[in-house]
């Protein structure tokens, strides 16, 4: 036998697949299947941190942007959205507008905001806390909170704004 009858032999055995190698190649597929599931899941504590962090830098735009305009500025928490207000001359608050940043926000799902504290005292639901043209404001905290979780987000006198560490509902 010559180089000729190998040949038919050698090419179907190219063609085919082992099962290992089938094996393989569905388990990797799974992996991949059950990482794209879990981060696009509906995870309450990602979508809290996610939600602080867009809150927190937003407040920090405010504060600065307080600053640089020299006026007052400043946010309330309304259930399900929170609002920055900018003070005017004759004392009253108005809703910001023409900053994307500043626009007011819908929380998705469940989740909602309640302000915690100002000044280390607790303050109703309706306070609009405010971000002074000086840049010397009191500490805040606001709490964003969902059905199984919650983050809160406070504010030092220099405008530093944290996030901390939210608990389960079952710790709570």
């Amino acid at each position: 036998m010559g180089p000729l009858n190998h040949a038919p032999a050698l090419r179907q055995r190219l063609a085919a697949f082992t099962l290992v190698e089938l094996l393989v190649v569905l388990a990797i597929i799974g992996v991949a299947a059950g990482l794209v599931a879990v981060n696009l899941g509906g995870d309450d504590r990602r979508a809290a941190e996610r939600e602080a962090r867009r809150l927190a830098g937003a407040l920090e735009h405010a504060a600065a942007l307080a600053q640089w305009r020299g006026e007052t500025l400043g946010v309330s928490a309304e259930g399900r959205s929170y609002r920055f207000w900018q003070r005017s001359a004759d004392d009253r608050w108005a809703a910001v507008a023409g900053d994307d940043v500043l626009m007011p926000r819908v929380l998705p799902g469940e989740m909602t905001v309640v302000p915690l504290t100002y000044a280390g005292a607790p303050v109703p639901a309706d306070t609009i806390f405010p971000f002074r043209a000086s840049g010397r404001n009191e500490p805040y905290a606001l709490a964003l909170v969902s059905s199984s979780w919650s983050v809160v987000i406070a504010a030092d006198p220099l405008n530093r704004v944290q996030i901390a560490d939210g608990l389960s509902a079952a710790s709570r």
